[in-house]
């Protein structure tokens, strides 16, 4: 059964990542996670630590900086360093393959899904999530242009804010799957999430996060005081979109995959 991470990931991280991350641990619970698991774009680990009860066999990442402060977590076996479109393994050595919020932020894709597909064993499963196409729609601002009839001006923000995201792809679950299926990963499932108003507060929580992106540059901490009480308000404003339903159209898409 799913289990409440929203309190804990609000001490630890932005409120709006929180909310986000939060909603994405529900989403393993229930998923089998056959050993070996690869985490691919694991980062600093903290995501691992929160949705896995037991370490991974290997997290993998390109940036040295998020791997230096995943070593100081509990959540893997072994922490690689190298480019998912090269890595260091050998044909079929995963059962699984966990990628939460990463291949958006790649700027060729297709090779890290192939790679994926190589390292994967058949009949092994790979579980991921990115922004689908709704996220650049569902913008607050850009709504707001969009009804005043200034598009120009809401697709500059909505450039802006791929900036900020770092996001390169938005691409349908319809060309989901067939970019998978050309490297013989199938997709069984998928589903949408995060409401247009639950994405509003990642889109406001960029700007009012910054005091954190401060905090975390001087302190090594996203937050100086990750205490309940001073996280009350937060939590009781954030929690009903942690709550939410799945809603019928969603920001994001989350898939479940498995080799052929």
């Amino acid at each position: 059964m799913p289990h409440d991470t929203f309190d804990q990931q609000l001490q630890d991280l932005p409120a709006f990542r929180a909310l986000l991350r939060a909603v994405e641990v529900d989403f393993y619970a229930d998923l089998p996670m056959p050993a070996p698991v690869l985490d691919l774009g694991c980062g600093d680990g903290h995501f691992a630590t929160v949705a896995f009860e037991h370490k991974l066999d290997v997290g993998l990442d390109p940036w040295a900086g998020p791997l230096r402060e995943a070593r100081t977590r509990d959540a893997y076996r072994i922490l690689t360093h190298a480019d998912g479109a090269r890595m260091p393994f050998p044909d079929a050595h995963f059962a699984t393959v966990v990628s939460n919020s990463v291949l958006e932020h790649i700027r060729d894709v297709e090779p890290v899904v192939r790679e994926v597909a190589r390292v994967l064993q058949p009949g092994g499963a790979f579980y991921f999530c990115v922004p689908g196409p709704n996220f650049r729609q569902f913008l607050s601002i850009a709504r707001i242009l969009d009804a005043l009839r200034l598009r120009g001006l809401a697709e500059a923000y909505r450039r802006l804010f791929d900036r900020i995201t770092r996001h390169r792809y938005y691409n349908t679950p319809e060309e989901w799957a067939e970019r998978l299926f050309r490297v013989d990963l199938r997709v069984e499932r998928w589903w949408s999430y995060f409401s247009p108003a639950a994405l509003a507060t990642l889109e406001w929580g960029h700007p009012l996060g910054l005091p954190c992106v401060l905090a975390k540059k001087l302190t090594g901490r996203w937050l100086l005081v990750p205490t309940r009480w001073n996280l009350a308000l937060t939590a009781a404003l954030l929690r009903r979109y942690y709550e939410e339903p799945l809603p019928e159209q969603g920001a994001y898409l989350f898939f479940i995959a498995r080799k052929l």
